[in-house]
C-alpha cells in the first residue's frame, strides 16, 4: 500500500504556552508523548519530530525518537513538515500536531485508511463534535453532505445567533497527505482566508480542492494554556494507551 510516515511539527516559541513542547506530562516531555503515541499506530512504518530547535531534538533522540532539524522561517507547520518530508521516503505523510498529548493512535489508522483506499483523496482530516462556544484558539469545521469540508473558521460555526440547537466540529490535528500533493501544496502562497482565520488549510479549500473529513469521538484537547495542560495531565494517569509506553 506504499509507506506510510508521520511527522510531528514542533517549535518551542509559543505565545500561550511558552516551552509547551518540552513541558512535563506525568514525568515525559509532551512531544514525546505525541511520540510514543505515533509508535503505537498500526498504520506508521516511522515517525519523525521535525523542528528548529536543537533542544527538541535532542530531547526526542534522548528518548530513542527521530528528530529532524528544519528552518526556523516557516509560519506553519505544515510547511515545516514539508521540508522535511523532502528528504523521507513516503508515499503518504500524517501530520501530527505536536501538542496532541493524549492522542488516539487508531484515529491515525482511520485517517489514514481513507487514503489508502481511496486514490482520488489526497488529504484527510479527523473530526469530532464540539460544544464550547466563543473558543478562538479551536478551530471549526463546517462539512456538505459527502463530509468534505467547506470551511475552517476560529469563530463559532454554524452561527448560534438564530439557532443554538446545534452543535459544532473541531478539527482534531491528524491529517495524512499524500506526499506529492503535500510538497505541491506547500509551495503555494499564503491565501486570503488563511490569513484571515489563520489556518493554511484554507489554502487548499481556497484553490479549489478537496479535504475528506472522518469522524471521531475524542475529549482530547491540543495543549494551548494552563488549563489545557491541567487538563492533559488529569487525563493521562488514567489513559489507556500512557500505560503501554510508560
Amino acid at each position: 500500500m506504499g509507506k506510510v510516515v508521520a511527522i510531528i511539527p514542533s517549535r518551542l516559541e509559543s505565545s500561550r504556552l511558552p516551552g509547551k513542547a518540552l513541558l512535563d506530562i506525568c514525568g515525559l516531555p509532551m512531544i514525546v508523548h505525541v511520540y510514543k503515541r505515533c509508535l503505537l499506530s498500526d498504520k506508521l512504518d516511522e515517525v519523525y519530530v521535525a523542528t528548529d530547535n536543537k533542544k527538541i531534538k535532542d530531547v526526542v533522540e534522548s528518548y530513542g525518537g527521530r528528530g529532524v532539524m528544519t528552518s526556523s522561517l516557516h509560519k506553519t507547520g505544515t510547511d515545516r513538515i514539508a521540508e522535511a518530508a523532502k528528504t523521507i521516503e513516503a508515499d503518504i505523510i500524517v501530520n501530527v500536531q505536536g501538542d496532541e498529548a493524549l492522542l488516539n493512535p487508531k484515529y491515525i489508522d482511520k485517517a489514514v485508511s481513507v487514503l489508502q483506499s481511496n486514490p482520488d483523496i489526497n488529504i484527510s482530516i479527523l473530526v469530532n463534535p464540539f460544544n464550547k462556544k466563543n473558543s478562538p484558539s479551536d478551530i471549526k469545521v463546517v462539512l456538505n453532505e459527502n463530509d468534505e469540508v467547506m470551511y475552517f473558521s476560529r469563530s463559532d460555526i454554524p452561527s448560534y445567533k438564530r439557532n443554538d440547537n446545534h452543535s459544532m466540529l473541531k478539527a482534531y490535528h491528524i491529517l495524512p497527505f499524500r506526499k506529492d500533493f503535500l510538497l505541491k501544496y506547500s509551495k503555494w502562497k499564503e491565501s486570503y482566508l488563511e490569513k484571515v482565520e489563520f489556518n493554511e488549510y484554507l489554502r487548499i479549500l481556497e484553490r479549489g480542492y478537496k479535504i475528506k473529513a472522518v469522524h471521531v469521538e475524542s475529549d482530547a484537547v491540543s495543549v494551548d494554556t494552563e488549563e489545557d495542560l491541567k487538563y492533559v495531565k488529569s487525563k493521562m494517569l488514567h489513559d489507556f494507551y500512557y500505560q503501554q509506553y510508560s
